[in-house]
């Protein structure tokens, strides 16, 4: 089975998490692929498949040379739930430039989206427009199943051993919760989760999370002169203290933010919820700062205990730790440029399983898989990329003297 022939059966199954559950894994079904994975890598031989009780997905390749490195390969099944996760149908077309017309009134610009001008006369898969794809990471995952099924069936390319690992709720920041780094066996790996081919992420943001709780004093609003304590307004308060310019829509390239993702709220009690994200953790710092200024002030403006902020680490930069790792990161480059391409080392506006395994012992950049436009309608995988991410693969894990 080739590449694109994996992905179309991935794409369809819907293997979206959801963030409001509690569980681990975070929905029923994401089992679905757990069980069509550990079934495919049994049936092509692969070696030590195991399916652990919060539904992580190993298997190992065995070694057919000696003193190699033990290398993984990382990707994740579950698909974001910002946008319906399914039912998926996943079409395929001959991409001739211009706008493409995904279906159901959503339409792609090259102007709007400057990646499809690289794909002009490539195959591309994208939805009818009322799901997002999934090539973020069925992409990955199809690549890292080829790449096996390619290992089993050809003796004569010689590797060591290939750890491989697929994990759940990766899209809700829990996918490397449960991960059994030493039971994994890797020296080192490489999450199979990026963009476009050439591409090589060795870092990405430093990351947290801030509850910002509001409490208010309702009265009617007929006698509330000097009484009422309206939450929602003291809320939009707080949220203006914050640097207007500092969001996703108005940054960049290594330029963090302050991303207000969440709200609710009347005169009684409001809620935000933000995201804070910067790869230089200084500047991550000065973030949760400025909330909890901002917390300071409004107590001292409304009263004690009006607004209370609750921080929480999320993930850091990995850079700091595959900077330790230069072979890591040669391989990699390597086996891009064997590929045919240069490679372009890109700093993740984002995160990755593999910035959480890197500071738990385990190195872990990531490689591309042809995917773009994640998390929505508009999101497509380029099968020219996706065949050329199966080469780097395999130049990757190919035995050196």
């Amino acid at each position: 089975m080739n590449v694109k022939e994996r992905f179309l059966n991935y794409a369809v199954i819907d293997s979206g998490s959801s963030e409001t559950t509690g569980t681990h894994p975070s929905t029923e079904k994401q089992w679905d692929m757990a069980r069509l994975l550990e079934k495919e890598l049994k049936e092509m031989g692969a070696e030590n498949v195991r399916v652990s009780p919060t539904c992580y997905v190993y298997a190992e390749i065995p070694a057919n040379v000696p003193d190699q490195p033990a290398i993984g390969l990382i990707a994740h099944m579950d698909t974001a739930p910002a946008v319906p996760t399914g039912p998926v149908h996943p079409r395929c077309l001959a991409y001739a430039g211009g706008e493409l017309d995904v279906g159901n009134g959503v339409v792609m610009k090259p102007e709007e989206f400057e990646c499809l001008k690289r794909h002009v006369g490539h195959e591309l898969i994208v939805t009818d427009g009322t799901t997002l794809l999934g090539g973020d990471d069925k992409a990955g995952i199809a690549e890292i199943m080829t790449l096996c099924e390619l290992l089993m069936t050809n003796p004569d390319l010689k590797h060591g051993k290939i750890c491989v690992g697929f994990t759940p709720d990766e899209e809700i920041g829990e996918g490397a919760d449960d991960f059994d780094v030493k039971g994994f066996g890797a020296d080192f790996a490489y999450t199979v989760d990026g963009g476009g081919v050439g591409e090589y992420e060795c870092e990405n943001f430093n990351a947290s999370s801030a509850l910002v709780e509001v409490k208010g004093f309702n009265i009617h609003p007929g006698s509330a002169k000097d009484k009422m304590k309206n939450a929602s307004k003291i809320a939009m308060e707080f949220n203006a203290m914050l640097p207007a310019a500092e969001c996703p829509e108005h940054t960049e390239g290594r330029e963090g933010f302050y991303h207000l993702c969440g709200m609710q709220g009347d005169e009684s009690g409001a809620v935000l919820q933000y995201i804070l994200r910067d790869h230089d953790a200084a500047k991550l710092e000065t973030k949760e700062a400025m909330m909890l200024a901002a917390e300071a002030y409004l107590n001292q403006k409304y009263g004690a205990g009006t607004v209370r902020v609750t921080l929480k680490d999320s993930y850091r930069n990995m850079r700091e730790i595959i900077d330790r790792y230069p072979e890591v990161t040669q391989r990699a480059l390597d086996a891009i440029r064997s590929a045919g391409d240069e490679p372009q080392i890109v700093a993740i506006r984002g995160g990755t399983d593999g910035a959480r395994l890197s500071w738990e012992g385990l190195p872990c950049p990531n490689l591309p898989t042809g995917g773009y436009n994640g998390h929505g309608l508009m999101e497509y995988v380029s099968v020219p990329e996706m065949e050329k991410c199966v080469k780097v693969l395999l130049h990757l894990v190919t035995a050196r003297n």
